[in-house]
């Protein structure tokens, strides 16, 4: 423009000439001063770095993370405890196959707090004591798995907090206990059961839980208090235990329930009480294989029922195991005329009864014969016995005389002298 500055190509090259120049100048007037701090400075931002706290959002050594998707595996890498600098970012935690032993109170209190942890995995950790309120401190927890460890303590307050009163309910929403009886432990002084259905139970933590898994247990009954406690179940899981009734558990509340998973247990029948409750859920789904069902009459009205009912699964799989005549019937085949509580032995079982019965009625006749060939022995034996008794008492009684006169008393003792 005629009149003004012009910066054109010229321009522009003597200002990249003189930005050089200037940056040269400052390089060398400075090298000789920075070369004698250069390795102090160093060592001091090496010690600085190593002296900080972990940064937010840092991953522990021994785990893997991705704070993309929000997950921290430390799997097999023999924790003994949990890590302090878990990301707080974290969503989904995998502490399996780990040591950990003792999850003790608030073990997962952090500076910043756990806020989203959601998903929490300790199967298979190796946990034998689980101390109250170790799940404190995660107010977003919806899934926690502890299956496969050995649990010799749960306490009544793990997921209640350690005051139960004044805690809030848990967020749990799934819950999986799966496998967690040890293999020493000892039913004669302790109930596995109660200390399960203590810590379920406490303070009505869990009356948000959706799903709960109890398999591979040994359960030998379902404590009856402990159902009510959580209203809004909607899948139970009680497969491969040892339950032998259901005659004491109430399904009445569990208004919600979908699943009911009833298979591999000890099961012999079903009374009218729990087929009544069943029936009265609107949307349950029962599964009863692998059970011993005990086919004679007091499983005509579960024969009935099965025939009408929509909610068992498999119901045409489900066959007789006792008695012996009856063995891999089907139920739905089943009429009541086919189900009785006669004891019918099989024909070996009766011939032994009755050879039995014969050497018995054998050897009482003999005995009886041999009473009668004796009995005049046997009768003189008996007075024989009679008067011995009778001259041991008449000289026991006259010393009781003697005792109680004190007459003769001193007149058997001048006799002595």
């Amino acid at each position: 423009m005629p009149g003004g500055c012009s910066w054109g190509p010229a321009a522009g090259d003597a200002r990249l000439w003189l930005a050089v120049v200037l940056l040269g100048w400052v390089t060398s007037s400075s090298l000789t001063s920075s070369a004698t701090s250069s390795t102090s400075s160093a060592q001091f931002l090496a010690s600085a770095v190593s002296a900080q706290p972990p940064l937010p959002g840092q991953c522990p050594p021994p785990c893997e993370c991705s704070e993309a998707a929000r997950t921290v595996k430390c799997v097999n890498r023999n924790l003994t405890e949990v890590p302090a600098d878990l990301p707080p970012y974290v969503r989904n935690l995998f502490l399996t196959g780990d040591q950990l032993a003792v999850l003790p109170a608030g073990a997962f209190a952090r500076r910043p707090p756990l806020d989203e942890l959601a998903a929490l995995n300790l199967s298979g950790s190796r946990l034998k004591e689980v101390h109250a309120g170790a799940f404190e401190q995660l107010p977003s927890l919806r899934q926690l798995d502890l299956s496969h460890n050995p649990l010799d303590d749960l306490s009544p307050f793990a997921f209640s907090g350690r005051n139960a009163s004044a805690s809030a309910p848990s967020p749990l929403v799934e819950l999986f206990l799966n496998h967690i009886l040890p293999p020493e432990f000892d039913r004669e002084n302790r109930s596995f059961e109660g200390m399960v259905a203590a810590a379920l139970r406490a303070g009505q933590a869990l009356r948000g839980l959706h799903r709960l898994e109890l398999t591979s247990n040994h359960l030998l009954y379902l404590p009856r208090d402990v159902l009510p406690q959580m209203p809004d179940l909607r899948h139970l899981d009680l497969r491969n235990n040892s339950l032998v009734s259901l005659t004491y558990v109430s399904f009445r509340n569990l208004t919600h329930l979908e699943s009911l998973h009833l298979e591999d247990n000890s099961l012999k029948v079903l009374h009218n009480g729990t087929l009544a409750e069943l029936q009265g859920l609107p949307q349950v789904r029962v599964f009863l294989d692998n059970n011993p069902w005990v086919c004679d009459c007091h499983m005509v009205d579960m024969v009935a029922w099965l025939k009408e009912t929509e909610v068992v699964q498999g119901k045409a799989r489900l066959t007789c195991a006792f008695p012996e005549k009856m063995r891999n019937r089907v139920l739905l085949e089943l009429n009541s005329s086919d189900l009785d509580c006669d004891p019918i032995l099989p024909p070996s079982l009766q011939t032994s009864y009755v050879f039995l019965g014969i050497v018995l009625a054998l050897i009482g006749a003999i005995f009886l014969l041999v009473l009668y060939l004796n009995r005049k022995g046997i009768k003189k034996w008996m007075h024989n016995i009679r008067d011995a008794c009778r001259d041991h008492m008449e000289g026991y009684h006259y010393r009781y005389e003697i005792n109680a006169d004190p007459r003769l008393t001193n007149l058997s003792s001048n006799s002595d002298v």
